[in-house]
């Protein structure tokens, strides 16, 4: 794998982003029907939040999206072709250093490689709820604070 450089999104890489969310759902959310997955979706669902990608060799590799007001890990996908090396860990590390204090995000119960990847991490799990997707855990890392120093 090439130089990996993690950097905040934009505007010129959406139409890239639109299409790895679009497939990366499909692929990830096998359980639910393709079709309700729509290109739109990363709009729609990012609108307000942070987002950063990952770079290999000046292709999008992958990307976090977070919602800062709250330290809310909205959406984390990594291209299939880039999975297993490293770049969701870096992605998600980029993320957390931006943040103060805990993070939070939920995870499909049914995703078990992301709540692997998640507990692995130092993420906990802190309950299970339930939404029109399903049910999920909400899952806590527990963060850094600043000193009045920093």
């Amino acid at each position: 794998m090439g130089d990996l450089i993690i950097r905040d999104a934009t505007r010129a890489d959406l139409a890239v982003l639109r299409d790895l969310f679009l497939q990366a759902r499909r692929e990830t959310f096998h359980w639910t029907d393709p079709l309700l997955f729509r290109l739109q979706d990363f709009d729609i669902q990012t609108e307000g939040e942070a987002v950063m990608v990952a770079e290999v060799e000046g292709l999008i590799a992958g990307f976090v999206s977070w919602w800062a007001p709250e330290n809310f890990v909205h959406h984390l996908f990594v291209g299939k072709s880039y999975m297993r090396r490293g770049i969701g860990k870096s992605l998600l590390q980029a993320a957390l250093s931006r943040m103060e204090g805990p993070a939070r995000l939920k995870c499909s119960q049914r995703n078990e490689s992301a709540i692997a990847f998640y507990v692995a991490l130092g993420w906990r799990v802190l309950e299970p709820g339930h939404s029109e997707d399903g049910p999920y855990f909400l899952m806590e890392f527990p963060g850094r604070t600043k000193t009045p120093e920093s």
